[in-house]
């Protein structure tokens, strides 16, 4: 194999810290060719769908995406914005208050990226892009706060495989989760209070969670009890009792049994029990996306009301509100700990003065060697 370089390095080059921050993906438009392309690649994944290749590749190219791309381009284009994708404009706007955030915060040189595990950008061109910087020490960041193969695993397994091309490998961090940090779990409670306090408080505060087939649970993915973690530590820290909350599982795919209570099916039933008033929130997603705006705020809210709910309310994701932001800086600062650039010793004069002496014998070797 041809290992990749970077065409730009010289050996006297500074390095720098690269962060890349990553998140599901999103399809370029919400038209149905392109969200064809992006679900071929999404359910390509042998994380995301774990059964045998060859009969997955006939269910997948004979029947779901000749039927699924023109129905979820609809469901695209009800929260389509002037910037593009909710998820893809949110999740620039994390980046660059970021950058802002540990620039105040470290001495030393940072690059941050943002890649998606599927679609643009890609973790490839994320990957490249730090190593243009000379990023020799890399923190990878999935914005998923609860760990699960499917969405933690597969974004390690695409920058594994990226890296597998390099030459030089730079050294890898990367965070698996961060479900029961006290900062989140803070950010979430005070996200749900500011709510509460310029809206009425729900006879029902319901946590909904992306599902997951249930044999992935039972095979010893985590994913379930992490979700359920954050939702009682949330509710702990809101002083809520046990009939005031709930934790469902969204967006199931196919006929197997997935992580229950569905949301979809327990909105209905608290409606039809007498249940008038609920708050719903998202906490697996960091930011709003189809399965927030689309699914929890258009689709579950009519399923609620038709079923003789009155009040429904989706409480946002935390996006990149300042409370989000500080929280997933100092997540990144404790990672990252003992790397130069984060050190209060950092002197980058005199690191490019080191390399240029460095640099400088390096060719006096290499001439009297002529």
């Amino acid at each position: 194999m041809n290992y990749k370089g970077n065409p730009e390095y010289r050996h006297d080059s500074p390095s720098c810290t690269g962060i890349l921050i990553t998140n599901l993906g999103t399809p370029d438009e919400p038209t149905a060719s392109s969200v064809r392309k992006y679900l071929a690649e999404f359910l390509s994944d042998p994380r995301v769908i774990e059964l045998p290749r060859y009969l997955w590749w006939l269910i997948l190219h004979g029947v779901i995406l000749r039927v699924r791309p023109s129905r979820s381009a609809k469901a695209y284009k009800k929260i389509w914005t002037e910037n593009g994708s909710p998820l893809l404009s949110i999740s620039k706007k994390q980046v660059s208050g970021l950058e802002k955030i540990l620039t105040k915060k470290i001495r030393g040189p940072i690059k941050i990226k943002l890649s998606m595990r599927y679609g643009n950008p890609s973790i490839k061109s994320g990957l490249k892009k730090l190593q243009e910087s000379n990023a020799n020490r890399i923190l990878v960041l999935p914005l998923y706060p609860q760990y699960s193969a499917a969405t933690t695993g597969s974004t390690f397994d695409a920058v594994t495989n990226e890296l597998k091309k390099w030459r030089w490998l730079p050294e890898i961090r990367m965070i698996n989760h961060y479900h029961d940090d006290p900062p989140y779990i803070d950010a979430l409670a005070n996200s749900i209070q500011n709510y509460w306090q310029d809206n009425l408080r729900p006879q029902k505060l319901i946590f909904s969670f992306h599902g997951l087939p249930k044999h992935y649970f039972l095979a010893g993915d985590p994913y379930h009890c992490e979700c359920h973690k954050t939702a009682r530590l949330v509710a702990e820290k809101l002083k809520l009792n046990q009939e005031e909350w709930l934790v469902t599982f969204q967006s199931r795919f196919g006929p197997k049994e997935w992580l229950k209570p569905y949301t979809d099916k327990t909105l209905i039933s608290l409606a039809e029990n007498g249940i008038k008033s609920i708050n719903v929130i998202c906490p697996g997603f960091s930011a709003d996306c189809l399965e927030t705006l689309e699914e929890i705020n258009i689709q579950n809210r009519e399923f609620f009301t038709k079923a003789g709910g009155e009040t429904f309310a989706y409480i946002p994701a935390l996006n990149d509100s300042f409370g989000h932001l500080e929280l997933l800086s100092n997540i990144i600062l404790k990672h990252a700990k003992g790397w130069p650039e984060f050190s209060i010793n950092w002197d980058q004069e005199k690191i490019n003065k080191d390399l240029s002496k460095s640099r400088e014998l390096a060719e006096k070797s290499t001439h009297n060697k002529d």
